[in-house]
């Protein structure tokens, strides 16, 4: 495992209030918080739009999921909303971190309608096409994918758009795309600084206009309210930690492959 350099993963962990995370992590942390200093806030809203999200697609007749960059596992993740309303839906988590993947086997060890795959979501043919996923995830029926905080760590000339674009090929009609991405469009200095620390990670950051993320979702139809600010999305409790969309710098929104 690479621990000598911090991953986006565990700083993401830290910034939850995780315990799924190292120095190195800790000390890149600290950097982000200097300059943003509402990471955490941010890291929580986040957080609350996956479960808003997961819970409407559950509403929606949805049973499968693909968490695209799903992270260290935390309290509120994808398998236990769904347990909570559908036991047994299936839940497909991907990332390429080894300790995330090394946390969520211990955890989700023993369960058949949950699984891990270790792989990079710039690589969606090796994703589809790999023994768990072909297990747990029907083509023919509709699913959803969750790029949640993920495709900001993608560059501009790793294709971004095209990575989406052939899940969406590959999903079934009816299937969803759940979305958000850090943006620059509010704090562009702050924003600049925060990718140069990312730099140092093994996971360097690419914050995006609205217009570049509205690109990403091309070929979803937009489910209201539409590509907002995380806090806009659905809020279900007002007072819950990043509340504030004034102070949100991650847009967020859901989609329908028709």
């Amino acid at each position: 495992m690479e621990l000598d350099q911090p991953s986006a993963a565990r700083m993401y962990d830290y910034f939850l209030g995780g315990a799924h995370n190292f120095s190195v992590d800790r000390q890149a942390a600290a950097r982000i918080l200097t300059i943003y200093p509402d990471a955490s806030s941010a890291a929580q809203a986040n957080r609350a739009f996956l479960r808003r999200a997961v819970t409407a697609l559950l509403g929606l007749g949805v049973r499968q999921f693909v968490d695209l960059g799903s992270g260290i596992p935390t309290a509120g993740n994808v398998h236990e909303v769904v347990d909570a309303v559908a036991p047994g839906a299936h839940v497909l988590y991907v990332d390429n971190d080894p300790v995330a993947v090394a946390y969520s086997e211990s955890i989700l060890a023993g369960r058949t309608d949950v699984g891990i795959l270790q792989a990079d979501v710039r690589d969606p043919a090796a994703i589809l096409g790999a023994p768990v996923t072909r297990r747990l995830i029907d083509p023919e029926l509709p699913v959803a994918v969750l790029a949640v905080a993920v495709l900001h760590f993608v560059a501009d000339d790793e294709d971004p758009a095209g990575i989406l674009g052939q899940f969406r090929d590959a999903a079934a009609p009816g299937s969803y795309l759940a979305l958000s991405h850090g943006t620059v469009d509010r704090q562009p200095v702050r924003a600049a600084r925060t990718e140069d620390v990312y730099r140092d990670t093994r996971d360097p950051l690419t914050l995006r206009t609205r217009p570049a993320i509205e690109r990403l979702l091309t070929g979803w139809e937009l489910v209201e309210p539409g590509l907002v600010w995380l806090p806009e999305w659905r809020p279900d409790w007002p007072d819950e930690p990043g509340s504030d969309p004034s102070r949100t710098e991650i847009l967020g929104a859901v989609g329908r492959k028709g």
